[in-house]
């Protein structure tokens, strides 16, 4: 099965939408109409860091979605990008399109600087990190939060 990858537009809401609710479901995160939208505005607006690519399949139907953003990277004086969110529909998965996506973001990220692509996933996310394990290098970095 072929999919395209592409950035998001204006007429996308809805296509993006399931996909981002099942991401939030995933990781456990309560999405409601209000949130939805004020996400969905930072991508779309256009000074907003925040970007969308999303997978379609051949009807059109999105079936993955990357959203990342422009970071400095002040150690090396460059720009990169950073993938915040990363979701692929169950039926699609095993099937290339995580490993497209993350390609996509990475083919943007050499276009605005030599930063490349930064991201993070849940230590029990065990499947995806076969894929993240095969195109990145695993850091020893540790994240830390600190909550509103």
């Amino acid at each position: 099965m072929a999919h395209e990858i592409r950035m998001a537009g204006d007429d996308d809401f809805f296509g993006w939408l399931p996909l981002f609710e099942a991401y939030c479901r995933f990781y456990e995160t309560d999405l409601d109409d209000a949130k939805a939208l004020i996400v969905w505005n930072w991508i779309r607006d256009e000074h907003d860091p925040l970007e969308a690519a999303l997978a379609v399949d051949e009807e059109g139907t999105p079936v993955g979605l990357a959203q990342y953003r422009v970071v400095p990277d002040t150690l090396q004086a460059t720009r990169g990008l950073y993938l915040d969110d990363l979701y692929v529909d169950p039926e699609s998965r095993g099937s290339g399109v995580g490993r497209a996506l993350i390609e996509f973001v990475h083919a943007r990220s050499r276009e605005i600087g030599a930063g490349g692509v930064s991201w993070i996933t849940a230590a029990d996310n065990a499947d995806a990190q076969k894929l993240y394990d095969n195109l990145a290098r695993r850091t020893t970095w540790v994240t830390y939060e600190m909550d509103a």
